[in-house]
Formats: C-alpha cells, structure tokens, sequence
C-alpha cells in the first residue's frame, strides 16, 4: 500500500497515530512494568501474579465492550471512552503501593483500557474495505512506536529509579486519548447472517484456531513477565535491554511491510507452520543461551514471525470468519483468547516457576506452548482458495 495513494481513500495517518502511541504504551508496560514492580518489593510470584492481571481483564473487557460496539455500531464512541477511563483510573497508581491497592488500580484501569485496541482493529478493517491483507502497512506504526518508547526507557533508566515508568505510562495514555478523537467513525457493513455467534466459534477450524492463538501468546508469558528482570540478572544494561527490546519490534516493523505480499503467496496454514517452528527456536535460544548477545540478537530478529507474522495471519483469519454482526466481537474473542487467557496464564506460570526452574525451564515449557500448536494446525486448519482469504 502507498501511505500518499491510500491516505486520499482512508484516513491512513490518524488511524496509524493511534497505533503508534497505543503501542508506545505497550512499550513500556510489557518490557518495563514487572521492574517497577521489582522496584517497589515485590517478589517473583507476585510480580507474575500482578503482570496477569492485565491480560486477564481481555477474559472479559474486549468481549462485552465488542457486544455493545456491534450493537451500537459506534466503535469509535467505545474506544474513546475506554481511552478517558483509562487515563482516570491509571492516576490512581499514584495514590498507594499497597498490593491490594494496586490490584484495584491494575484490574479497573485495564478492564477499560483492553476495550480499544480490538474495536479499533475493527475500525482499520472497516475503513480498508476489500483492501484488508494492508493491515499490516498501518499496523506498522504500532511498532515504530514500540521501539521508539522501548529506546527512550532504556535511557530515562540509566538516569533516574523505576517509578518515572507509570509517569511515561500515563503520558502516553492522555495522547493516545487525543488521538481517538481524530479517527472518524466507519460503520461496519450489515450482514445477511443474524445466527449467533456460537455458531461460528463451535466450527472445528475456528477451536483450533482459537486453541492455536492462546498456546502461542501463552509461550510468549515468560518473555513478556521476566525477560527484562532476566537480562538485568545477567548484567546487561537498560540501556542495551532496550535496545534488544527494539531490534524485535524492528523485525515485526519489517515483516509487516512484507505481508501484503507473503499472506497471498504462501497462505495463512504455510505461514502459521514456519512461524510456529521459528518460535519454538527463538523460546530455546533464550532459554540457554542468554549470555551471548549475538544469540539473543538472532532470537530477538525471530520476533518478526512469533509476533509479526503471526499476527497478522491472525487478524485476517478473525476478519474471514467473523463478518458482518458478528466482527467486533470476533476481534475482541481473538484478544481475549490470546492476549488475554494466553498471556494470563503464561505470566502466571512464570511466577511459579522462575525463582524455583529458571529460564531454562521456562522457556522449555514456552518452546512446548508453540510445538503443540504446530500440530493443531497441522491437523485442523487446511489451506483455503486465495480467493475465499483476501476477499
């Protein structure tokens, strides 16, 4: 997609700042926010335990904010109000460090933050019409602004203590915020089909899809809970911890510029089958040989397919499935499944089992996570016409 050509067609530049700073929020909560939580006292068990909460929330959130953005079919009013409630309910994180506090604070601020990414993934689709394998082209910006934020916090963290990331945190909040008021409202488009929704996840391709998407950001708990406190313990410094966070995401950036091209060459089972094997590497590599930077350097490139790859293969399966009545719920099944119960339940193994395994093990049981979902694609999802994909 040429940004200058499609800009003209959709507002191409306020949906990409949107995901630029959603993501640069991302960018300091997931690498940065169980050091924090170290910082404050906590320990292993507790930080994974706390780290869940976030995903946890997409359980539900995403699914119930989908239900009344279908109905209403005013995604963009649901993002907007998630984004202001966010914003109020974060603040309180600077009321009391007390465990209980921050329970209350981390459950209400994300049950509704996780309201706005999957019905503003809605929203992109909507606005790129028949055009939907160029995703990616937009999606892109959501990394850009990851690497940007995960640089810039290795720097504040050279210069000052853990407690600027909830301040970083909240900035991004208020412009993400701003930039939900630039996007237009695009009504998705009514369709024939009124049956329930049930109908749709109990086909047997979309279990195994759903399966398949929940192993996977499962493998990804024990990166996302202790991959920064790992490297600390093992002498790297935030500074270089940030790079190494950046060099993946600027893997994903690259591979979203490729999609457009590789979903209608290879198909969405192909590419699932080399990402799947691709991750299994990348969770091993990390697992055993962290203390060689060269190594986590080709782990972290790897990133462009258990993250990149897979997402996209991702988004474009829910848009096939789930159409018409049924898309807003569909997104938010899709974060739910994986982003919310997957990672949950990875952040919360890690927390059992880190202080007593290590990495090693953990990343073991990531490296599991995506080989048994190798073979769910493998026996479940078949290769569909080009035509029926990208349609």
């Amino acid at each position: 997609m040429n940004p200058s050509r499609q800009k003209n067609q959709i507002p191409y530049w306020r949906l990409s700042n949107f995901y630029f700073f959603y993501f640069a929020s991302l960018g300091v909560l997931i690498p940065y926010w169980s050091l924090y939580l170290k910082s404050l006292g906590f320990n292993s068990l507790t930080i994974g335990a706390l780290v869940a909460i976030l995903p946890a929330t997409k359980l539900i959130a995403p699914y119930l904010w989908g239900w009344i953005a279908d109905h209403s079919r005013r995604s963009m009013w649901i993002i907007r109000i998630g984004c202001v409630l966010s914003i109020m309910s974060f603040s309180l994180v600077f009321i009391s460090h007390e465990l209980a506090w921050l329970v209350f604070v981390m459950v209400l601020f994300s049950f509704f933050w996780n309201a706005t990414l999957p019905q503003f993934e809605a929203m992109t689709l909507n606005h790129l019409g028949d055009d939907t394998h160029h995703y990616s082209m937009v999606r892109l910006w959501g990394s850009l602004g990851f690497i940007v934020i995960a640089v810039v916090m290795g720097e504040l963290l050279g210069n000052y203590d853990a407690d600027v990331i909830p301040v970083v945190v909240l900035i991004t909040f208020i412009i993400i915020s701003i930039t939900s008021f630039m996007v237009p409202e695009k009504l998705n488009t009514p369709h024939v089909d009124h049956s329930p929704i049930w109908h749709v996840i109990k086909q047997p391709k979309v279990l195994a899809f759903l399966t398949v998407c929940f192993l996977m950001l499962c493998s990804h708990g024990p990166y996302y809970t202790f991959y920064t406190i790992y490297l600390e313990e093992l002498g790297y410094s935030s500074r270089m911890i940030g790079i190494l966070w950046a060099v993946g995401v600027l893997a994903e950036v690259i591979i979203f510029l490729l999609m457009h091209r590789l979903l209608p060459a290879f198909g969405v089972r192909k590419l699932l089958f080399i990402t799947l094997l691709l991750t299994t590497l990348r969770w091993l590599i990390i697992g055993f040989y962290a203390d060689n930077l060269t190594m986590l350097v080709i782990a972290q490139l790897i990133h462009a397919f258990s993250f990149g790859v897979f997402h996209s293969v991702g988004i474009s399966l829910v848009h096939q499935y789930f159409t018409g009545s049924h898309q807003g719920r569909g997104q938010a099944l899709y974060a739910s499944v994986s982003f919310g119960a997957g990672v949950a339940v990875g952040s919360l193994i890690s927390g059992l089992l880190w202080d007593q395994w290590g990495a090693g093990a953990l990343f073991v049981f990531a490296s599991c996570c995506t080989v048994l979902a190798f073979f769910i694609v493998w026996r479940f999802i078949q290769p569909l016409p080009v035509n029926d994909q990208y349609s």
